[in-house]
């Protein structure tokens, strides 16, 4: 069988069970092959179907994110490598670095805080993007840490990032030019995608009946942590904004909300009010 015959093949089999049936084929051919998408699709002709393909078209089947199975997923400048019990970054977290871009310019931040920092998704490519930058990411998932080292060792100099386990702003003394957060932010009860339900760590996703349980523990503790001209980025649930917004100006931050691509409210700009 060809290449494209293959990449057909799977595209196929997996429409029931993916929104983009004909990326994922492609993604997990070229992670067979050994070789970057594009490259594959350059010329599928010279190529030949690995052995291997079809065990890995069978595991996405199953639900098993792409991510997991070719084990890495590109975010912002990087590629972060992950696997189970560790949160796949999404694009729409990229509106924290977007965030932080618009606030900090080339100048950029010196001190960057990482809370949840899962396999360091926002860190790194926050401090890909400010090479004189230095920071910190906190998580309480010890196998989430160990992916967040190895993916610090892709930065031209790995010991600009340092992480450590902890509870949220437990322990942190600051203060930081930027904090970033991903905390979990859904409801307990909600209906998710089999790829996440069944695969993606339940701590990295639920946040109590309201979903909003780690936004009370970490917003108290922040004004004071946030250098002067400085900020916080968190990340929010596209229906959470005037929950979160008032929990955070309870706390004394001015808050400004941003939108992700495709509209939705998704991340909150703090400041000390």
């Amino acid at each position: 069988m060809s290449v494209q015959a293959a990449l057909a093949e799977a595209a196929a089999k997996l429409g029931p069970v993916s929104d983009t049936p004909r990326l994922d084929a492609e993604l997990i051919m070229a992670h067979a092959l050994g070789i970057e998408r594009d490259h594959l699709l350059l010329d599928t002709t010279r190529l030949a179907v690995p052995a291997g393909f079809a065990a890995l078209v069978e595991r996405r089947m199953a639900h098993e994110p792409v991510a997991y199975i070719v084990g890495h997923r590109d975010f912002w400048s990087v590629r972060i490598a992950v696997g189970q019990g560790v949160l796949i970054p999404r694009p729409d977290s990229e509106t924290l670095i977007e965030a932080a871009l618009a606030h900090f310019g080339k100048r950029g931040p010196k001190t960057i805080l990482d809370l949840g920092t899962g396999p360091g998704s926002l860190l790194i490519a926050a401090l890909d993007e400010w090479p004189e930058a230095h920071g910190l990411g906190v998580d309480v998932s010890e196998v989430a840490l160990d992916y967040a080292q190895a993916n610090a060792a892709q930065l031209t100099k790995p010991e600009r990032a340092s992480f450590r386990a902890g509870d949220w702003l437990a322990g942190i003394t600051g203060p930081y030019d930027l904090i970033l957060a991903n905390p979990p932010y859904i409801e307990e009860g909600s209906v998710l995608e089999p790829q996440v339900a069944e695969y993606e760590p339940a701590g990295a996703l639920f946040a109590g009946a309201d979903g909003l349980d780690d936004y009370r523990r970490i917003l108290p503790a922040l004004h004071p942590l946030i250098a002067k001209d400085g900020i916080a980025v968190i990340e929010i649930g596209w229906r959470q904004r005037e929950a979160v917004t008032a929990l955070a100006e309870e706390c004394g931050l001015a808050v400004q909300c941003l939108r992700d691509l495709g509209g939705r409210d998704r991340a909150l700009v703090c400041r000390p009010a």
